[in-house]
């Protein structure tokens, strides 16, 4: 698959075929994939733990915050939650400079797996907002280590599609009547800044 491709075809998803379990070894497979993203300083501070065993997926699940557009929703029904996640982890013994620069770090890594889980037909979603304290508490990680991010994975269950952001540039994601995720995207027009003019 081209790249351009696989990148339009990387999509968040929050829902998921729960039933499906995905293999260990192309789980191990993503996290090698982050591990071989960019680094700054080349501290290579991001750890990963893979969360598949059942009842520390539904220990974990109520920690998670889902999709802040869609308030009126409580995050995926039994049946349509992630079959694995990924948490990721500063090892603060590890990190050589600002935290800050962990999570430039942690935006390369998580694209790389994302990218290569698209790859198998496995999506995903980035989850910023979860109770810390109670994942380092349930995932039993010493002070060493403080969770950033956690990566929801598994087979997609709804229909996701791309929007051209309207002339009122609202950008909040919604869903239709029959459950498909709209998301609305700049189009490159927008983004792209002219060079100036010659000094």
């Amino acid at each position: 698959m081209a790249l351009a491709e696989l990148v339009a075809r990387t999509r968040t998803v929050r829902r998921f075929r729960e039933e499906a379990p995905l293999a260990p070894a192309l789980l191990e497979q993503l996290v090698d994939l982050a591990r071989l993203g960019g680094s700054a300083r080349n501290a290579q501070s991001l750890c990963y733990l893979v969360v598949t065993e059942p009842a520390l997926r539904a220990a974990l699940f109520p920690l998670l915050a889902w999709a802040g557009y869609l308030p009126d929703w409580p995050g995926p029904a039994a049946g349509e939650r992630p079959a694995a996640y990924v948490v990721c982890v500063l090892d603060r013994e590890r990190q050589r400079g600002p935290e800050s620069e962990a999570h430039f770090d942690l935006g390369i890594s998580t694209q790389n797996l994302l990218l290569g889980a698209a790859e198998h037909g496995v999506m995903g979603c980035r989850i910023g907002a979860f109770h810390a304290a109670k994942v380092r508490t349930l995932l039993q990680l010493d002070a060493r280590y403080q969770p950033l991010l956690v990566v929801a994975l598994g087979e997609p269950a709804e229909t996701v599609v791309v929007e051209t952001v309207g002339t009122d540039g609202d950008v909040r994601y919604w869903r239709d009547a029959d459950g498909v995720h709209h998301v609305p995207k700049r189009p490159l027009g927008d983004i792209l800044l002219a060079p100036p003019a010659r000094p």
